[in-house]
């Protein structure tokens, strides 16, 4: 495998497959064969799950929701996620342990870096839910705190595009893809691969990132063995 350790960002959105909202089982059955697939393999995981297919505060707030009350639902949708992954992967004999930003227990153990690393190294997934615990800031930049703070060697952003292109491809079709792109020519172009401050968290911290269709069974895979089903961004 390319990768030892990798802080996997899912999109709750993906999770809802064409429902819209909620849960797919078949799509979280899904991403939980080949989660267990690459730790069979011997690839270490940590996971940050999205919750905008539950609840978004920024939605929320634009409907008239106090804007820290918004987010705090939204850390709560992140929780749900990380639950059922957490049960989809125990279903099929992959041990794996939610760690929650703000003290939830027992609905999850208190997240710290130690305790993720432990688990990970142990052949757990630790799934860490509720963003960084803060309101204000986005899944994204929560997934590249903890990339950061586990010590992974990539984070790999899994959402319904195969990387990063000239423009969004779902509304131009001429849009191009990147095999390979940096921080700078990401923020220069303006391209929403993550949101602002999680690209310069990543960049000051040379975090790369991996950005790939987890929908299409197989391309965890062939991401961390080096196949080109996605777009790399780096800080150089």
């Amino acid at each position: 495998m390319k990768f030892k350790r990798i802080l996997l960002k899912l999109s709750g959105e993906s999770l809802a497959a064409g429902q819209g909202h909620g849960i797919d089982t078949a799509r979280l059955s899904q991403y939980a064969a080949q989660i267990k697939e690459m730790v069979d393999a011997g690839v270490e995981i940590g996971i940050v799950i999205g919750g905008g297919n539950i609840f978004r505060g920024l939605s929320g707030a634009s409907a008239g929701f106090d804007r820290v009350k918004g987010d705090q639902m939204g850390m709560l949708a992140t929780v749900i996620n990380s639950l059922a992954l957490n049960s989809a992967l125990e279903a099929i004999g992959q041990p794996s342990k939610v760690l929650t930003a703000i003290g939830m227990f027992p609905i999850g153990e208190h997240y710290s870096k130690w305790k993720a690393i432990e688990t990970m190294e142990k052949g757990g997934v630790a799934i860490i839910s509720c963003g960084t615990g803060n309101p204000y800031f986005t899944t994204d930049t929560g997934s590249a705190l903890r990339a950061v703070e586990i010590e992974a060697d990539v984070m790999l952003k899994g959402t319904r595009v195969d990387g990063v292109y000239t423009a969004d491809p779902e509304k131009d079709p001429s849009a191009e893809k990147f095999d390979t792109i940096s921080y700078d020519e990401v923020l220069a172009r303006g391209l929403k691969v993550m949101d602002l401050t999680a690209t310069a968290l990543c960049k000051e911290n040379d975090m790369p990132v991996y950005v790939f269709n987890m929908d299409v069974p197989g391309n965890l895979r062939k991401a961390l063995e080096g196949e080109p089903v996605g777009t790399l961004v780096t800080a150089r």
